[in-house]
């Protein structure tokens, strides 16, 4: 193929990636946003193995056979509560590609750059392997964090803001020492060097951050890829590598951006540290006695009341009760009842983790409403059903100022006159913080498997 067509394909394939993310900015579209994703990676990737710049076609279709056969299984076996630690180990793929390429591009014996151009390329060189490997021990933590292997707790190590300044100091005077030592063929010693300091700075970095920030992460992490994939198509001279790595780079700061400010939170102290870091004084003890109902009793309520909001959170993925929730919602509204969700910015462990669930459910659209869009409503509200959410919809974080997740705006669900609360046990969620919303006065906790609960109010409201 020739390079005119190429760069033709890589053009179309660009603006495919564009139509994507517009596509997954909206849940209407989400899905032919991803039909747009698919075409145009099948593009770039036709073009990249037709170009002149592929000289064994073997290695090619034995590398896309293998990739194939790991991303099918992974599809097919992964469920939707392992989706967030999967995006993670992905995300850590790309950083581990970064680095590769870095050395690569380091040891190749053909390059022929010279004077400026050479130090133009070993800065990219430098670059790309110090993001690629952040991405790759940061991405490798929060895979063990969101998948329970690590604790979700943060672990904050004495002077850690000034162990953070060191490394980037140190790593700022690594470049320069590779810059000098790479004019004479040397600088390997500064590179090895400075991709230790990057994979241990990544390690602290997640490592330092608390759980309810996880989801944060999750987006920082898929924006550190980019800006990797970006330094890589720099380093190959790749423009659609370039292009790609700065619109997956850029969305996902921006999404990072979003998720902090509807989390009242700053990018800067997410990376510090995690929730409850910087607390005034002990967290207030929650005290109250606990009101269990059972399904018939709960059924009941719905079937007189008008307007209904149903907050899902981990716990209904956890349990796969999507379907059943949504079964219950189609069975009230046929009654005429008025049936919203509230979805909160961090619910679940990745950024849109709840509104993917209830996409899949076929829950219509219209009736799915970000925290900001109904929080004044519950006042208004008759029944409220949270189904496996705690942190948000924990009033400490509105009237505790000592309170490990502060200043967090969450769903008021307490305002309306019923809340039922469906949870396995009395355990804190993710952040480990304890919730008042469990003895409030409002409040019935409906215990036990949430898709056997809601099977079970499903039933007695077609009886």
């Amino acid at each position: 193929m020739s390079q005119g067509l190429v760069t033709m394909s890589y053009i179309a394939a660009s603006m495919l990636f564009i139509f994507s993310l517009s596509g997954l900015s909206h849940q209407e579209k989400a899905r032919s946003g991803n039909v747009y994703g698919m075409l145009g990676m099948a593009i770039a990737m036709f073009a990249t193995v037709m170009s002149d710049a592929v000289s064994s076609y073997v290695i090619i279709m034995l590398a896309v056979l293998i990739g194939g056969f790991i991303g099918t299984k992974a599809a097919v076996k992964v469920k939707m509560t392992q989706m967030p630690e999967l995006v993670a180990i992905m995300h850590s793929l790309v950083g581990m590609a970064a680095v590769l390429v870095g050395y690569a591009n380091f040891i190749d014996p053909t390059s022929l750059l010279t004077g400026v151009e050479k130090t133009i390329h070993e800065v990219e060189i430098y670059i790309g392997i110090l993001i690629g490997a952040v991405t790759f021990s940061g991405s490798v933590i929060a895979f063990g964090k969101l998948s329970g292997r690590i604790s979700g707790n943060p672990v904050l190590l004495p002077a850690r803001h000034w162990l953070n300044l060191g490394l980037l100091v140190m790593s700022i005077w690594l470049c320069m020492q590779f810059l000098q030592s790479a004019e004479t063929g040397g600088g390997t010693w500064a590179l090895l060097l400075m991709t230790l300091i990057a994979l241990a700075f990544g390690v602290h970095m997640v490592m330092a951050i608390g759980g309810a920030d996880m989801p944060v992460v999750v987006s920082m992490l898929n924006s550190y890829s980019g800006w990797a994939a970006a330094a890589t198509g720099f380093m190959l001279g790749n423009d659609l590598l370039i292009v790609t790595g700065a619109l997956v780079g850029s969305s996902g700061a921006i999404l990072s951006y979003i998720m902090c400010k509807a989390m009242n939170r700053n990018f800067i102290s997410v990376i510090a540290g995690g929730f409850g870091t910087t607390s005034g004084g002990p967290a207030a003890v929650v005290e109250g006695e606990v009101k269990e109902i059972n399904s018939h009793e709960t059924a009941a309520l719905l079937q007189d009341a008008r307007n209904i909001m149903i907050i899902p959170g981990y716990g209904m993925a956890v349990a796969h009760a999507q379907h059943t929730v949504n079964e219950v919602c189609k069975l009230l509204r046929d009654k005429g009842k008025n049936v919203q969700f509230g979805i909160h910015p961090v619910a679940g462990r990745m950024p849109g983790h709840m509104n993917v669930l209830l996409a899949e459910a076929k829950v219509p659209y219209d009736i799915v409403f970000e925290m900001d869009e109904i929080n004044e409503n519950f006042p208004e509200i008759d029944v409220t059903i949270v189904i496996g959410a705690n942190d948000i919809v924990n009033p400490s974080a509105l009237d505790d100022p000592n309170s490990p997740i502060a200043g967090m705006p969450v769903l008021e669900c307490w305002k309306g006159e019923h809340t039922i609360v469906l949870k396995r046990s009395m355990a804190s969620g993710y952040a480990g913080v304890d919730n008042p919303l469990f003895v409030h006065e409002h409040t019935q906790m409906l215990f036990g498997d949430a898709n056997d609960s809601m099977q079970a109010v499903l039933k007695e409201l077609q009886g």
